[in-house]
């Protein structure tokens, strides 16, 4: 069975804690959890594909042994989410990955794919809910503009961009 390995990063006031399996080199797949649960939720799952993919399952934020320091003014909304899993991504170099999102994570991997989508080259999504909370104005602007009113003048033909879009 392939090893699981432990590591954390600290992105800004957040030590975020991570599961890893595989080797660099192989398409990398981010694993991204849901409510009340953390990455030890893809602990059967990582030992399975780690022989074809680099999976990495961060704790996000609040959730399993990822902190946050005390009196920190840490954002605990989707954007406070995003923007550090957007960290993380950047901390550990990940330029181009798939996504595995469950619940709480599909907010925060969909946040990512509209900053990024050159990034992203597949989304596997389970019980992945938008939460209106979860796509906040920015960067959503456009698409819902465009669920509101289909048409020529609301079309997506130009990509959208956050006003500070992580670096990938």
């Amino acid at each position: 069975m392939p090893d699981i390995r432990h590591s954390t990063v600290q992105i800004g006031p957040a030590n975020v804690f991570y599961r890893e399996a595989g080797t660099a080199g192989q398409p990398v797949l981010l694993l991204l959890h849901g409510f009340a649960n953390s990455s030890h939720y893809f602990r059967h799952l990582m030992p399975k594909l780690a022989d074809r993919f680099h999976l990495i399952a961060p704790d996000l934020p609040s959730f399993g042994f990822t902190t946050v320091e005390e009196g920190a003014g840490y954002d605990f909304t989707f954007a406070g989410l995003t923007n550090t899993i957007a960290g993380f991504v950047n901390e550990l170099s990940l330029r181009r990955f798939a996504m595995d999102v469950f619940d709480y994570g599909a907010p925060v991997g969909f946040n990512l794919a509209v900053a990024n989508p050159h990034s992203i080259s597949a989304i596997v999504s389970q019980n992945g809910n938008a939460y209106e909370e979860g796509l906040g104005t920015g960067p959503w602007a456009p698409l819902r503009a465009y669920w509101a009113q289909p048409s020529p003048a609301t079309s997506l033909s130009k990509p959208t961009s956050m006003t500070s879009p992580p670096q990938f």
